[in-house]
């Protein structure tokens, strides 16, 4: 872990980062592939003048070629997003917007999370998928015919779905195959969804017919539930799966890879995963200071989650810090010392990070939500989207009473130590730098604090300083030119 933090100049100079090439596809597959013609024709019916091309960075390769296209056939000026801020699989709208684009053009995998600010189409690729193998490997995972089974797959796949269900329907009655459904006024793609208020969405899922989740949607027969059916999952191993897997974690996971043409009974313990998740829910529950990760400026209400968050942590009696910083890795994290913990805000796809590398854990918003609102217990519920925790979702839970100004105190289960949940939610004023306030009540006898703001300005490092008016202004020159192992001209002053 240590190497993480810090290395030698001379590694990082040598290291080889193996980057796999994708070859450009011939320029007759390509109407098939970006599917040309629907983009040109969304274009020209909407009137866009200024068009975002968001392409993943293994699809980079066609993307001039795709953009020269879509100009040669509309009046549309096009611009090529290639390095997102956050994942590649959301939709960047802030990009989209520096260069006044009127639309965007999302390419490649998508998590499907609703974008609000500008119209979108989705052009999903439709890979290669051998149908038979795969309706032959359902039969051998699932041999009773009268099971209640859900199909789902990755987007780049959904073009085969009907195909599979054409071949496995007459055998298996009970069959369901999902639909891809996105969510917004302003989607274009696919099948498309005005936001459902509330109430309806509830009694939807409540009555046992519609479910729609990350943009999937499925009906099953009255009296049924998703806890009554198995899941059959068309794709490769990766994120998307695994946030099937922790939202339905009730029911049994197949899965067929279309690029192995293999299925097999998924065999990650999905319980261990969810005590992984609980551990991290205890470092919260422990941490006094919280760093709020703002990993996306494109799913909507995230700005809601973020407000909700702060007044949940501040009940909670802790403090916490928002940062902005783009896509993540260990390095940056471990710049700041002072958090305890950090909650990432991100797509449903995204914020199930993986932080055993991390210096510091790195939790959702309802683990953060379990681990603060007192009223929120840890069941077998499994929410990775966020926008379920907000008043109105389906998994929203109002927080505590502020006026209960009572300490409840419990027992951490990994440090053994007694913690208090409201011990700071009292205080009236911040503390004044480089002072401590001691709190006295009926169970705890003395606490010292400390706010993370005293440990950053006490520091030794503490970042760039501007220095506004002080700093005198010269003339631009030419600097060095070569690169800092061996600049062109070292060596030849005399």
């Amino acid at each position: 872990m240590a190497d993480a933090f810090s290395s030698s100049s001379e590694t990082v100079i040598h290291r080889v980062v193996g980057v796999a090439v994708k070859t450009s596809t011939p320029a007759d597959e390509l109407e098939r592939f970006y599917q040309i013609k629907k983009t040109c024709d969304f274009i020209s019916e909407h009137t866009f003048e200024k068009v975002a091309l968001q392409f993943p960075d293994e699809l980079l390769v066609d993307s001039v070629a795709v953009a020269e296209e879509i100009e040669r056939n509309t009046n549309a000026k096009s611009y090529i997003l290639g390095d997102t801020s956050y994942g590649s699989c959301c939709v960047d709208e802030v990009a989209a917007e520096h260069v006044g684009a009127d639309c965007i053009v999302h390419y490649g995998s998508a998590c499907l999370s609703p974008s609000r600010r500008l119209p979108l189409l989705y052009i999903f690729e439709q890979r290669a998928v051998d149908v038979e193998k795969c309706a032959s490997s359902f039969r051998e995972l699932y041999p009773d015919r009268h099971s209640h089974i859900i199909i789902l797959c990755d987007v780049n796949y959904a073009h085969a779905i009907n195909g599979l269900l054409a071949l496995l329907s007459p055998e298996y009655p009970n069959l369901v195959a999902s639909e891809i459904v996105v969510e917004g006024e302003q989607c274009y793609s696919h099948g498309r969804i005005k936001r459902q208020d509330d109430d309806a969405r509830l009694s939807e899922q409540d009555d046992g017919q519609v479910i729609y989740q990350f943009g999937r949607q499925f009906t099953l027969k009255s009296g049924l539930s998703v806890t009554d059916c198995s899941m059959f999952y068309v794709g490769q191993e990766g994120a998307t799966l695994r946030n099937f897997m922790m939202t339905w974690n009730r029911c049994s996971f197949c899965s067929f890879d279309p690029v192995t043409a293999k299925g097999r009974v998924e065999s990650i313990s999905i319980n261990r995963a969810l005590m992984k998740r609980y551990y991290a829910i205890e470092r919260a529950k422990d941490a006094n200071v919280v760093g709020i990760l703002v990993g996306t400026l494109g799913v909507a209400d995230y700005l809601s989650i973020i407000e909700q968050l702060k007044e949940t942590i501040k009940r909670a009696g802790k403090k916490s810090y928002m940062f902005a910083m783009g896509k993540l890795n260990v390095p940056k994290l471990a710049n700041f010392l002072e958090i305890d913990i950090f909650v990432l805000i991100a797509c449903p796809e995204s914020s199930l990070l993986d932080s055993s590398e991390f210096f510091k854990p790195v939790v959702t918003p309802f683990e953060m939500e379990v681990a603060c609102n007192r009223k929120r217990e840890w069941s077998e519920e499994y929410v990775t989207d966020f926008r379920h925790l907000l008043p109105g979702g389906q998994s929203h839970i109002p927080l505590a009473d502020q006026q209960d100004k009572e300490d409840e105190t419990d027992v951490s289960l990994i440090t053994g130590a007694v913690r208090s949940h409201n011990l700071l939610s009292s205080e009236p004023t911040e503390p004044a730098y480089g002072s401590s306030v001691v709190l006295r009540n009926q169970t705890l006898t003395v606490a010292n604090t400390n706010s993370a703001a005293s440990f950053l300005a006490g520091r030794s490092w503490i970042g760039l300083e501007q220095k506004l008016g002080e700093t005198p202004v010269v003339k631009a020159v030419e600097g060095r030119r070569g690169i800092a192992i061996a600049y062109e001209e070292e060596g030849t002053w005399s």
